[in-house]
């Protein structure tokens, strides 16, 4: 931070005034707010991933509305220019007034979209362009309630009070599964009232909540003065009239930039979607465990490892931002690939018993299969993208073997199936004893219906250690982020030069995270 902000600050008095713990609330408030309404989409999207996309393909219609997700990423960083520029000309409080309105109408509106069952492909269109309004918000004001706090905190607290900012994701998280655990269980409990096209389907509730939430919000920052530091730079004519070029043409910041992006928010960005949005897809989607038990296991895991974003803020008060955000980097690379194998076995050991004991192998023409992320009216799904679609829907690690003009052979165990269909490889999974699947007799009719894990052999202690330690990783890289990035540039380009090299590495890195990791299982 620099030399005059500091002066500005250290005329008041010590220990955390009113107004201190007044903008630290409000702006956090609104910002768990803004956060719940970005998260609803990834957490609902497996259930409305059909509603909105072509039939025919379930794991393509899930990428599909991963891409769509994703998308919402994608935009953040032009957000972060856009309103950046606002920010660092206008004021921080009104350029994040601006933000939460156009997050909370845009969330409010994806509850009351047709499906592509009423208007076709206008339907994705219309769902992508509100994804796109929310990324755009979203990339404005996470740098406007970081830069907003911190320039009401002294030197030595900043850490910590931009702590209470680093919460607001995984709390705005907890939030969205909250809601969604009520409206699902407890108002519409069936499969069919909760995930069905109709405006007062259980699915689209919780985007009707978030117009409550917005006139709370904007209630709130309403009432909020503007930063004294900004003020201060204001009265003395040292504000940017070129934020922009300021930020990313201009040596040393643009050199700041990169070093914010490449050291710091790009590996912060995986591990915090690897923690707790891909462990949540990990768990309902690879191990099969049913969706209530999964928030139930994500949500504690939440509650638990929630104060530590603000004890890692505190401690970089004392010992410094970096080191302790490129530690957990480095511990979560080196340790994810043998914790989601444990977490694996802890909640559903009859499907790891089952991989153990029963080889799958699928034998294709490979010149046939298309890797799919980016669904469309120019999608083709042949016989072998519906193999690997069951089989990966299976939950199972399989073989693929070429070989020309191969009809799609399957053999798992000691079942061969000549030709994929998925009638016959679903009486292969259960004649070899695959835990997640039963065949039932409904109208004269067989069908075959999925299987929760057995929840009476989950191991909660190993599960829910190794989800809180995920939750450990995300605090040590996300709760002193904020006060990292503020201090690495001057008042009058803040809001720009922050915002743009956090929201590329949270939003291109981390964010595309689960439709590349679906894609890639699925490939």
């Amino acid at each position: 931070m620099a030399v005059q902000d500091a002066a500005v600050l250290s005329e008041r008095q010590t220990g955390v005034s009113s107004e201190e713990r007044r903008v630290i609330f409000a702006s956090s408030l609104g910002t768990v707010f803004e956060w719940y309404d970005f998260y609803l989409y990834a957490t609902l999207a497996p259930f409305f991933a059909a509603l909105f996309f072509p039939p025919g393909n379930d794991t393509a219609a899930l990428m599909s509305a991963f891409a769509t997700y994703a998308a919402g990423f994608l935009i953040r960083p032009f957000g972060a220019v856009i309103f950046g520029r606002i920010g660092d000309i206008v004021g921080r409080k009104y350029t994040f007034l601006m933000t939460i309105m156009i997050m909370g109408l845009a969330t409010f509106a994806v509850g009351l979209l047709p499906t592509f069952k009423d208007i076709g492909w206008t339907a994705p269109v219309l769902l992508v362009t509100l994804r796109l309004l929310q990324g755009l918000a979203l990339g404005g004001e996470y740098g406007g309630a970081a830069t907003y706090v911190a320039e009401h905190a002294r030197p030595g607290q900043r850490g910590l009070a931009t702590a209470w900012i680093q919460t607001t994701a995984t709390l705005g998280f907890f939030l969205a599964l909250l809601v969604i655990g009520v409206c699902r269980f407890y108002f519409f409990p069936t499969q069919a009232a909760f995930a069905g096209p109709e405006l007062y389907a259980g699915w689209r509730w919780p985007f009707y909540v978030s117009l409550a939430l917005l006139a709370f919000s904007v209630y709130i920052r309403l009432k909020l003065h503007e930063s004294p530091v900004f003020l201060k730079m204001k009265e003395e004519g040292r504000g940017s009239k070129s934020p922009i070029i300021d930020s990313f043409f201009t040596y040393p910041n643009n050199k700041y930039v990169l070093l914010a992006l490449l050291g710091a928010t790009a590996g912060q960005g995986v591990v915090w979607y690897t923690g707790q949005f891909y462990a949540l897809f990990f768990l309902t989607l690879t191990a099969k465990v049913d969706i209530l038990t999964a928030y139930c296991m994500v949500g504690l895991s939440l509650l638990i490892g929630t104060p530590f974003f603000l004890f890692f803020g505190w401690l970089s008060d004392r010992i410094g931002r970096l080191k302790i955000i490129l530690t957990g980097c480095a511990v979560a690379a080196a340790s994810y690939l043998f914790l989601f194998p444990m977490l694996l076995n802890a909640v559903n050991p009859d499907l790891v018993k089952f991989i153990n004991t029963n080889k799958v192998t699928l034998t294709t023409d490979t010149k046939e299969c298309n890797f799919h992320i980016f669904v469309g009216p120019w999608s083709k799904f042949t016989d072998c993208d519906r193999a690997k679609d069951f089989l990966t829907k299976a939950g199972l690690s399989f073989e693929t073997v070429h070989k020309d003009g191969a009809k799609n052979e399957l053999i798992i165990g000691q079942q061969k199936i000549a030709s994929f269909s998925a009638d016959a490889a679903n009486e292969a999974l259960i004649v070899s004893g695959y835990p997640n699947i039963k065949k039932e007799q409904k109208d004269g009719k067989t069908v075959y219906t999925p299987v929760a894990a057995n929840s009476a052999k989950i191991d909660w202690v190993t599960t829910m250690a190794i989800l809180t330690t995920f939750l450990i990783y995300v605090t040590m890289v996300y709760g002193p982020i904020a006060a990292f990035l503020v201090e690495l540039f001057p008042t009058n380009i803040r809001y720009t030069s922050m915002s743009l090299p956090y929201h590329i590495g949270n939003g291109w890195f981390g964010g595309m995270l689960p439709l590349l990791a679906t894609a890639i299982v699925a490939w």
